[in-house]
């Protein structure tokens, strides 16, 4: 398929009551309003497209961008590819999903995600933050920096009710991540949990609310599941 002729069946999927629901979750217009059930139908005739992925998201609609981290090759995506996306991604649902789960596939995840994680624009910090997520998930823990990530959670120990409004609910993510993939810090990760306690977030014209880090990683423990890795975090 072309990128044309994806906009033109994206535009068919689109409704307004789907594009209300999303404005107040903070997508960005453009964006048609389609619903991801019907993404993914693109997605199984697509699979995976290098230089599609790459077309669409650079149409900068949202709808055509999140379509484009489904079907993204990740482990083609180049380091520079991976970046023009960060700055690109204006959407909530683009910086917290999109980006990240296509970095944490790729094989530039880690040293982008240190350097986001660094910086002052919300938006890219929050990638960063997801994106060390996506990485507990996918990755074997003895091809992971347990000392970085242990760090990275003392951190997040002392930073998070002083971070930015999003940061802020990608970080408490964080916390669940590492607990419930990496089992050498699953206690560690409790431990911070419990100290840093509730974690406000503005959470805009929404229901959403900021998950309880100690009592998810615990229902993980309960399931038996701490450690089992991902072979995807793209949903």
């Amino acid at each position: 398929m072309t990128v044309d002729e994806v906009m033109a069946e994206l535009a068919s999927y689109g409704s307004e009551n789907i594009k209300k629901i999303l404005l107040r979750h903070g997508v960005k217009e453009p964006f048609f309003g389609v619903k991801v059930e019907y993404l993914k139908i693109i997605q199984k005739k697509v699979k995976m497209d290098y230089e599609l992925s790459r077309g669409l998201f650079l149409t900068g609609n949202a709808d055509a961008m999140y379509l484009a981290g489904l079907i993204a090759d990740d482990k083609k995506m180049t380091r520079e590819d991976l970046q023009q996306w960060a700055d690109l991604a204006v959407s909530t649902n683009i910086y917290e999903y999109t980006v990240p789960w296509v970095a944490a596939g790729s094989n530039f995840g880690f040293e982008l995600a240190m350097q986001w994680i660094e910086s002052d624009e919300e938006r890219i910090a929050v990638s960063g933050w997801a994106t060390l997520s996506g990485l507990v998930a996918l990755t074997a823990d003895d091809q992971l920096d347990l000392t970085t990530y242990k760090n990275l959670l003392k951190r997040v120990e002392n930073d998070i009710h002083s971070a930015k409004n999003r940061v802020r609910y990608a970080m408490n993510g964080f916390v669940i991540s590492v607990g419930s993939y990496i089992k050498d810090l699953t206690e560690e990760a409790l431990k911070v949990a419990s100290k840093i306690g509730d974690v406000e977030v503005n959470m805009g014209r929404t229901s959403c609310k900021v998950p309880d880090a100690a009592g998810y990683i615990k229902k993980v423990a309960d399931k038996g599941a701490i450690g089992k890795k991902k072979k995807t975090v793209k949903c």
